[in-house]
């Protein structure tokens, strides 16, 4: 009986091997590059569908000074700032006034509506209805751009992998003198 559970264990442990190799591992900033780019262009290209003029107004009923501009800051920083994290570009500098956008994002939108993104309100005619968007997604992009800025952009990127411009260099040896 021993054996053939160790025998089990072993197969299940060979099945996923390849998962756990270093060569798979530098592949994991590209989802995240994908899913972030591509989110912030969306909210980007939904805000400049709409009307920069409408995002403006919503501004301004929050408070925030000077709408207009704060308006176009924020959808060029989503447009530009996420086509750059989908190419692998200057993910760096482009994150921190992405960072930005989600910050503010949470602390006045989202706060008050608690940390779940998902809030069923009711079910109509066998669809559910939901209630307002937690703070939940804004911190998922937060990870997702530190991992990104930490651990680089990966391969396929036009920025490079930082681990790639690493070369080691090597040191002759010191002579020793007599």
């Amino acid at each position: 009986m021993n054996d053939t559970q160790n025998s089990l264990e072993q197969r299940r442990k060979n099945a996923f091997a390849f998962l756990n190799r270093p060569s798979l591992a530098r592949w994991a900033p590209i989802p995240l590059r994908l899913v972030v780019g591509f989110g912030f262009m969306q909210h980007g290209f939904a805000k400049l569908s709409k009307g920069p003029e409408a995002f403006a107004m919503i501004l301004n009923a929050m408070g925030v000074p000077a709408p207009h501009l704060m308006a176009w800051l924020t959808i060029l920083i989503e447009l530009f700032g996420g086509l750059a994290v989908l190419l692998g570009v200057l993910i760096p500098l482009v994150s921190l006034p992405m960072a930005g956008v989600l910050l503010v994002a949470m602390f006045t939108v989202h706060w008050p509506y608690g940390f779940s993104s998902i809030k069923i309100m009711s079910v109509v005619s066998g669809r559910a209805q939901f209630g307002p968007p937690g703070y939940e997604v804004d911190l998922l992009y937060l990870a997702c751009l530190a991992a990104l800025v930490l651990g680089g952009p990966g391969p396929m990127a036009i920025g490079g992998s930082r681990k790639a411009k690493m070369v080691p260099v090597a040191y002759p040896p010191k002579s020793r003198s007599l």
